[in-house]
């Protein structure tokens, strides 16, 4: 079923009004500007098909629709990322629907590319996610272990179609638990019957894909076995040992649970997660993968430096020390309009803490971080 936000999406496309926003195709193409008047159910069902992505910042496609030239706001991988969230509750929606399996491995491949083009702006956003969104977290959360999955995986050296058959069974591992995931993060807690389903969600996940067509027996495993643990005491079957799929796919989700926030908690910082994980794992080369594409300062981190200007660390740096950072305040910590790069290499810029996220008051957008956006 999808959840809320799509349906307050669809909910807006009404027959006889005008739309809120514009609505693109997959490549980009403005089907129909913000403004205009949907005119039939067909044509709703047209934009409701073919309509994958909605302008957010519309005030490009209301111009398109009033006839008066402007400059189109360009779309930046932060829209694509929050697109994605998205496009997967429809590809879950369609679950029941003739042809699954070969949309999953449309959209796998897409989130390949997409965490290709820019793996750091790929951690940033599993790093500093969105707290008023914590109702979308299955949905986040399964996104975010398909990207530290390939990370991971591509760092020891995988070939592609085992990489893709991972990111699919990470993205539906947790298909039969999705919503309760999001009541949980949101209110913290679960009662006997939402928590039920909890131990019987990945057999549930498995007997649910191959009703879909799927018939992949690596991604199917990989989705069953994806909660036990070395040595037995994990679920469903209490198995001593655990597929090499299914290993990458736990500790990927061991680690995107710890460093998301929840209502009743804090995200837990980076390095102590990394810590848990490694020890938890008795030192998997598996789990030393993530933690080196993380780093020590990853993406989303925010730091001081040793200039005196607080920062968001925008890029991975030649060590793991050593990241580039975006200062947000100057040296006396008041906030700047125009952020810097700043090479935390360099003596003077070197990080010399990192600053608790309940100290760092200030938002800034992403997009301006990246000087993806005119200042």
């Amino acid at each position: 079923m999808a959840i809320d936000l799509l349906r307050q999406v669809i909910d807006q496309i009404r027959v006889g009004e005008p739309l809120p926003f514009g609505v693109r195709d997959e490549q980009g193409q403005l089907l129909l500007a913000k403004g205009r008047v949907v005119a039939n159910d067909a044509q709703r069902e047209h934009l409701i098909e073919r309509g994958l992505y909605v302008d957010h910042d519309d005030e490009s496609a209301g111009s398109e629709a009033s006839g008066t030239p402007s400059a189109k706001r360009r779309t930046t991988l932060f829209d694509l990322w929050k697109q994605t969230t998205a496009r997967l509750d429809l590809l879950l929606a369609s679950l029941d629907q003739e042809g699954f399996p070969a949309r999953c491995e449309a959209f796998a491949e897409q989130l390949v590319a997409l965490v290709q083009r820019d793996p750091d702006i790929a951690i940033y956003h599993s790093v500093r996610q969105d707290p008023n969104r914590l109702s979308l977290y299955g949905l986040s959360h399964a996104l975010h272990c398909a990207m530290v999955a390939q990370l991971a995986a591509t760092r020891a050296g995988w070939p592609p179609e085992r990489v893709r058959t991972l990111v699919k069974a990470a993205l539906t591992m947790n298909l039969a638990i999705v919503e309760v995931q999001g009541r949980f993060a949101t209110l913290g807690r679960l009662n006997d019957t939402q928590r039920d389903p909890i131990r019987g969600h990945p057999q549930a996940a498995v007997d649910r894909l191959q009703a879909a067509g799927v018939q992949d027996p690596d991604w199917l495993q990989a989705v069953l076995e994806h909660h036990e643990h070395p040595g037995g005491g994990g679920y469903p079957q209490n198995l001593t040992q655990l597929c090499e799929l299914a290993s990458v796919l736990r500790l990927a989700d061991v680690f995107m649970a710890k460093i998301s926030p929840r209502t009743e908690r804090p995200a837990l910082p980076i390095l102590d997660a990394a810590r848990q994980m490694f020890a938890e794992s008795q030192g998997s080369p598996l789990a030393a993968a993530i933690i080196k594409e993380y780093g020590i300062y990853p993406p989303g981190n925010f730091v001081q430096l040793a200039s005196g200007e607080m920062a968001v660390v925008i890029r991975r740096g030649a060590t793991a020390h050593t990241p580039v950072a975006a200062a947000v305040t100057d040296r006396n910590g008041i906030p700047v309009v125009r952020t810097t790069k700043r090479n935390t290499a360099e003596p003077a810029y070197a990080i010399k803490s990192l600053v608790p996220d309940n100290k760092m008051m200030m938002r800034v957008p992403p997009e301006r971080l990246y000087g993806l956006v005119e200042e």
